[in-house]
């Protein structure tokens, strides 16, 4: 019986999935070494690409940890969104409490605190880092707000400067955890102040 070959992939379906192996492979270099202790010879060779491949997907190795970084971002929102769906709060106020909540424990994963953390803020600048982290943290939690206030547990109030707070002292509390000797102490006294923020714009 004649077995027809496989069909070939077109140049976008392998300019994609050179781009995914890129990803993959540096991100847990990153992750285990640091940006700075990690070379492009060790990224083509672990992800299995020519060097040319790789500077043809991204201009350097700076602009491929930014991919990494924005990866990463994005992953942990939508899976904060998931899990908040799953937890089903009692009200919008205890939804902003669960979520602050969660970004804090997933912030504290090796991975996140060594490339989103640590890295991050050193290697891209903290205007980029930020820049980063407002595309995908700050609309959830501007809509979170809303609908707070539209429920009526929170006071009407300023929806987009409060959320630049709030995701402002989200992220100061990552960072603080991150540096803390004992970080389960130190998430445990986050928790507080995060509730206690939240509890304070609900006055």
């Amino acid at each position: 019986m004649k077995v027809n070959p496989p069909p070939r992939r077109s140049q976008a379906e392998r300019t994609a999935a050179t781009r995914a192996s890129l990803l993959a492979a540096s991100r847990k270099l990153f992750a285990v070494n640091g940006f700075a202790d990690v070379s492009t010879q060790s990224i083509v060779e672990a992800a299995g690409v020519t060097r040319g491949a790789l500077y043809h997907q991204f201009a350097d190795k700076t602009e491929l940890f930014a991919a990494v970084y924005e990866e990463i971002e994005g992953e942990l929102v939508a899976d904060i969104v998931t899990r908040l769906g799953e937890a089903a709060p009692a009200d919008q106020r205890q939804a902003m409490k669960t979520g602050a909540r969660l970004f804090l424990d997933l912030c504290s994963a090796p991975e996140v605190q060594r490339i989103m953390l640590v890295d991050a803020p050193a290697v891209l600048g903290w205007e980029r880092w930020r820049a980063v982290g407002m595309k995908y943290g700050l609309g959830v939690i501007e809509a979170m707000l809303g609908q707070a206030i539209a429920d009526g547990v929170i006071p009407d109030q300023p929806r987009r400067p409060t959320a630049h707070v709030l995701l402002g002292a989200l992220d100061e509390a990552a960072l603080y955890i991150s540096r803390a000797e004992d970080q389960n102490a130190a998430k445990q006294e986050m928790y507080a102040v995060c509730d206690r923020l939240i509890d304070g714009i609900a006055r």
